[in-house]
């Protein structure tokens, strides 16, 4: 087939958003990508305008990836300008006269700023507030007034107030002028405008509400503004921001139908109506005659088209309207029904103008369904309110806008909690060990042992040294001053693929059984290469160097991956021919699969062998990255069951099995809210509803069990997918080594409101990027024990003995005189199940 040719008409983050989705799900590269940038800047984050102010580096506004170096076929053309397009010949001509052909076009064109018919509006000094360029001289204009020169900002909405914290970053004195009766008339009701009001003239601001502009006249301080109650301000700068209106100029030139009230008008699928070959994503499109003015819908937009070009059908799904931002450093949030327009409606208020706060829910006439809310000055509830919208309240409205206690932290145990169980080392000893001169975790762990097995309470030091007033060193250890999440960020952005090449650069000395194993996983995770590659098998710890783990006579187990707990009668008799053969104990785990225990070092490949020919492959129990999905039998057969809970158990095992992870990950598929996969206690959890699936991230069992909170629920199956896809790779990317999901969470600042934030809402703008990683691993994947078997390079790892490998170790041996096979200790009496001794 002939490559065909996509012609992206704009550059901005929706733009970005649509090539970055488009290249990493074109397998097959059909699609060649020309991107036409009016900015000579590349993609950046136009959320977060006000950041550039301070730092004025454009760079730290950049979206990742926004150059598409090394990708030849996407070509971004900055600086340069759609003039004219020809539908019949399906061309788009520059402003330079190139003519570049396409199969389908793109408009990515986004809005432009709304100036009123203002007298004086055209005046030097007058400015909109959109671009980098825009904030560029509006700085130059500020510097050229001095410091305290006041600015008026037209327009008291969302980006009125991100324009006067912009001219407040400057020195600049600000001034409001909004003609609703409040700020944010769109977001708030009148009590949140009031304490939103409040609090802002609290930061130095000037408000004038109710009242509109009349007319800009000179002046003697630069410009004159005369409001329409008759009042004037001297200012030296003045910015609109009164709104946006979509940029459909050269849509209209070209015949493209727009919407009533502007926006390339699209179908569902975000198609032009009027020509199949053209398509419009973010602020410009108006789908089925409808514009949004936010960042996340256009990114939905941006993922539909993608979809569409490679054959999918995907639909517009819809738009969240809530938001959530911090302005001038005061938290205002807006979801759902926020103004009770939903007859019956009824608002529960809390309102306390001493703290600077105001919050309201609206609910039902019964008060038990939520309808929306509105959260001014502290919005720390307003991930955990969201979701419940159209749901009912889980207990009295008026509670759940109270001030939250604190959680309690290590600091609250008792002296006498254990807190490293493998050690029995109670916080008390830890505390003791602290308070006797030991300042970070290798001494605890020096002094008293804890946290030298598993690593599970490595969090739990950290917070009790944190307690103590003790400064934590963030390095992963004495070769490596950065941290685990640093170190990733290092390999990922420089390719470096050794750890001898790491170290040199980055560290010091030849390494350690801290380091080696975790930058083995980090080269892992972003990579496929072979865990026994050369350039990694003397980096593992002794599971992954054998590719088993080890159990407490020095024989190893082997379990093979059994997704969703399926398992065909062909293989069940393999697995049981391979136990009978090489004397292994068979145990059922509570994963869902068969463990088989006893086999020596040796043994290993042929039993392998048996069962790789069998179609099986590795199930991963000795690595830090998958062990199991476990599933319920789901609406397949069981009566209760909504969804095919074990069809998406394989799938998702299927998926992410060999991901590489700072610790174990365990997955649980529900098929119902009777909830027999126990899916809450595990890294995440999917929940069948009869809309979808619920989505649990951060669960887990051992030393402090966790329940798994809600991120994110009613996901259809591609959804549930992108979000996993999402969480995985943010949480391989930031967790320390060893941490669980569970106390990973805990740790991070912001907590399940920050992290649903980042993976739901992409708040950050790397979820392309956290896909594309989890692409990447997916299209890599190879089972490691086929790939052992397939190098002899590798098999010959696999002795008791270098110089005598068909020996076997004369001190492996069992006992099976009782009903169960038990490993003895050469030199120790033989284990009896119910004896102490």
């Amino acid at each position: 087939m002939s490559r065909k040719n996509v012609v992206v008409v704009g550059h901005g983050m929706v733009g970005h958003r649509f090539v970055e989705a488009l290249r990493a799900r074109d397998e097959h590269d059909t699609w060649s990508v020309t991107v036409l940038s009016e900015e000579t800047q590349p993609a950046y984050d136009r959320v977060g305008l006000s950041s550039y102010v301070g730092s004025w580096d454009a760079k730290e506004l950049a979206l990742a990836g926004n150059t598409y170096d090394g990708d030849d076929l996407v070509d971004l053309k900055l600086g340069t300008r759609a003039a004219a397009i020809d539908r019949a010949a399906r061309t788009v001509t520059t402003d330079s006269g190139e003519v570049i052909g396409y199969d389908a076009l793109v408009m990515a064109t986004g809005s432009y700023p709304f100036v009123p018919p203002i007298p004086g509006k055209d005046l030097s000094g007058t400015f909109v507030y959109r671009t980098l360029d825009d904030l560029d001289g509006i700085r130059a204009a500020a510097d050229a007034a001095g410091p305290g020169a006041v600015g008026v900002v037209v327009g008291g909405g969302l980006l009125g107030l991100e324009a006067a914290n912009a001219l407040k970053l400057m020195g600049m004195t600000p001034h409001v002028v909004e003609f609703a009766p409040r700020l944010m008339p769109l977001q708030v009701d009148e009590g949140g405008g009031n304490v939103l009001a409040r609090l802002v003239t609290d930061l130095g601001l000037t408000v004038h509400t109710g009242v509109g502009t009349s007319a800009i006249t000179e002046g003697p301080a630069g410009l004159q503004v005369e409001l329409s109650d008759g009042s004037v301000i001297d200012a030296a700068v003045l910015v609109f921001s009164a709104g946006v209106r979509p940029q459909d100029a050269l849509a209209r030139d070209t015949g493209l139908e727009v919407g009533a009230r502007g926006g390339i008008l699209t179908d569902i699928g975000c198609r032009s109506v009027t020509d199949e070959s053209v398509y419009a994503v973010g602020e410009c499109a108006a789908v089925e005659g409808t514009c949004y003015g936010l960042v996340a819908p256009g990114y939905s937009t941006a993922e539909v088209v993608a979809d569409r070009l490679l054959g999918g059908d995907a639909e517009f799904p819809g738009a969240d309207l809530s938001t959530k931002l911090k302005l001038l450093g005061v938290d205002v949030a807006s979801f759902g029904d926020a103004h009770a327009t939903t007859p019956g409606a009824l608002e529960v208020v809390l309102s306390d103008a001493a703290k600077g706060t105001y919050a309201k829910l609206v609910v039902s006439d019964d008060a038990k369904i939520l309808l929306g809310g509105i959260l001014v000055g502290d919005a720390s509830a307003y991930g955990s309110l969201r979701p419940l919208v159209g749901r009912e309240l889980p207990g009295d409205p008026a509670a759940l806008i109270s001030p939250a206690g604190e959680k309690p932290g290590a600091g609250s145990l008792p002296d006498d909690a254990e807190v490293c169980s493998c050690n029995g080392v109670t916080k008390g000893a830890i505390c003791g060990a602290i308070a006797e001169g030991a300042c970070d975790i290798a001494q605890v762990k020096a002094c008293t042992n804890a946290g030298t097995t598993c690593g599970g309470c490595l969090p739990t030091i950290k917070q009790l040294l944190a307690s103590s007033g003790v400064e934590l060193s963030k390095a992963l250890c004495e070769h490596f001053e950065q941290s685990r999440a640093e170190l990733f960020e290092i390999v990922h952005a420089t390719g470096i693929r050794t750890f001898s090449a790491l170290i040199a650069r980055y560290g010091k000395g030849s390494g350690c059984d801290i380091c080696k194993p975790v930058v083995a996983s980090i080269l892992a995770s972003t990579d496929s290469d072979h865990i026994l590659h050369p350039k990694q098998a003397g980096l593992q710890d002794t599971n992954d160097h054998f590719l088993a783990n080890i159990q407490k006579n020095g024989t190893y187990s082997v379990v093979p991956r059994m997704p969703g707990g399926e398992c065909t009668p062909e293989q069940l008799i393999v697995i049981g021919e391979v136990a009978r053969d090489f004397g292994l104990y068979v145990k059922m785990t509570g994963g869902q699969r068969i463990d088989l225990f006893g086999a020596r070092v040796e043994q290993l490949p042929l039993i392998w062998k048996r069962l790789v020919d069998a179609g099986m492959e590795s199930g991963q129990a000795y690595g830090k990255s998958l062990r199991t999905v476990k599933s319920c039998v789901g609406s397949t057969w069981c009566r209760y069951g909504v969804q095919d809970s074990v069809g998406m158990a394989v799938d998702l095992e299927l998926r992410y099995r060999g991901l590489r992870s700072p610790h174990k990950l365990k997955f649980g598929v529900s098929g119902c809210a009777r909830e027999c996969a126990e899916a809450r206690g595990k890294d995440v959890g999917v929940i069948a509803t009869e809309s979808g699936w619920n989505l649990y991230v951060c669960g887990n069992g051992g030393q402090s069990p966790k329940h798994a909170q809600l991120l994110a629920g009613g996901l259809d199956d591609e959804t549930l997918v992108r979000y996993i896809d999402r969480f995985l790779m943010f949480y391989i990317r930031t967790a320390d080594r060893l941490q669980r999901t569970a106390p990973w969470l805990e740790a991070m600042e912001g907590g399940l409101d920050h992290l649903r934030e980042v993976v739901c809402e992409d708040s950050l703008g790397i979820a392309a990027e956290l896909e594309a990683a989890m692409a990447k691993h997916v299209e890599g994947y190879r089972d490691e024990w086929a790939g052992v078997l397939e190098d002899p390079e590798k098999l010959a790892r696999f002795v008791s003995f270098v110089n005598a490998p068909d020996e076997a170790d004369p001190t492996v041996r069992f006992d099976e005189s009782g009903k169960r096979k038990v490993p003895v200790l050469v030199g120790m009496p033989a284990y009896r199940p119910g004896i102490s001794g």
